[in-house]
């Protein structure tokens, strides 16, 4: 399309050719010349010297050092949000050609399944489950008796849902992820062996969740495991039974939430942290990576430090751990001067 449109779908001021044909969105360290990109990030302001880019995307207040004849600009408020939003028109590439089942996948008794969705090769689909409408699941995936899932959804491959669970609109769930596995629930008897407590709840995906690949979401040992709308998962993130997670939370690759611990909304947890069960984060939490949290949260805030807590006073013990070889030498050379 003409730049001069492009400009109009994201209401940007152009500057330049309005006349270029731009056919895709580009990295600014490799876009072509038929490419648009962005710069947001101020580390990436040295790319637009050098970018072969035929137009770039930033924001209202950036400055142009030297200027460019053969390069148009897009100013506009929110240049990220601008690229994310051409990213959607341009990307066009269909997966599949079209809706379809295939022949050699199995669909069990009593299944609804509209027309205008695709099974791909060997998917096995159980008994009464429900099939929403423009859902797409992608080869070698499972899906267990009774498990309902909505419309505009898109399953990939080797992905297992297990009996019961509920899966909304709009949903992504991505290769090698399992849903409604059991959870991790055993009692020791009077021989002191384990033995294994039933996990007969489900779990349920509420619409506009998206699931990175090879996470495991448990399902409750009685009730509900809930990931609210919204909320985005990274990869090899565990979600033990009964835990809630709540709306537009967004949590990093391998994390761990123990059973029955309740995340607020809007929250965001980075890579690698854990949290012990049946705790309770308030909305509006952020935890850094590689935090532990044992304790619940009621306050919003960030946390950091091996064990969560507030930042400001996790740099605080940082800063005085530092300085206790400075202290322990003050201390030394006061017990030399009192000893004279």
């Amino acid at each position: 399309m003409k730049l001069r449109e492009v400009a109009d779908l994201i209401n940007g001021e152009l500057e330049g050719d309005e006349n270029i044909e731009i056919s895709g969105v580009g990295k600014i360290e490799s876009a072509k010349k038929e490419e648009i990109t962005f710069i947001s990030n101020p580390l990436y302001a040295k790319f637009f010297n050098t970018t072969k880019a035929g137009a770039v995307i930033v924001s209202e207040e950036f400055l142009v050092k030297e200027k460019r004849d053969d390069i148009s600009i897009l100013r506009v408020e929110d240049p990220y949000l601008s690229f994310l939003k051409l990213l959607e028109i341009f990307e066009t590439e269909e997966d599949i050609e079209s809706y379809e089942i295939s022949v050699n996948c199995y669909i069990g008794k009593e299944t609804e399944i509209p027309e205008n969705i695709y099974i791909g090769h060997f998917v096995s689909v159980g008994n009464k489950c429900i099939l929403g409408n423009n859902t797409k699941i992608f080869p070698n995936s499972t899906i267990y008796n009774d498990v309902k899932i909505g419309s505009n959804c898109i399953i990939n491959s080797n992905v297992t849902i297990y009996k019961g669970c509920i899966i909304g609109n709009n949903v992504i769930i991505h290769s090698g992820t399992v849903i409604g596995s059991d959870g991790f629930g055993f009692a020791k008897d009077e021989k002191g062996q384990f033995k294994k407590i039933p996990q007969t709840g489900i779990v349920v995906i509420e619409d506009n969740v998206e699931i990175g690949s090879n996470c495991s979401i448990d399902r409750a040992t009685i009730g509900h495991t809930v990931i609210r709308k919204g909320v985005k998962l990274d990869n090899q993130i565990q979600v033990a039974h009964n835990v809630e997670i709540g709306e537009d939370t967004v949590i990093a690759a391998q994390v761990g939430i123990a059973g029955s611990t309740k995340i607020g909304k809007r929250c965001m947890i980075g890579g690698q942290s854990g949290l012990v069960g049946h705790l309770n984060i308030c909305d509006d939490v952020i935890i850094g990576a590689s935090v532990g949290v044992s304790k619940s949260i009621d306050k919003p805030g960030v946390y950091i430090g091996y064990r969560a807590r507030p930042q400001r006073e996790s740099l605080l013990t940082d800063i005085a751990i530092r300085n206790l070889n400075k202290l322990e030498n003050r201390v030394k050379d006061l017990e030399i001067k009192s000893s004279k």
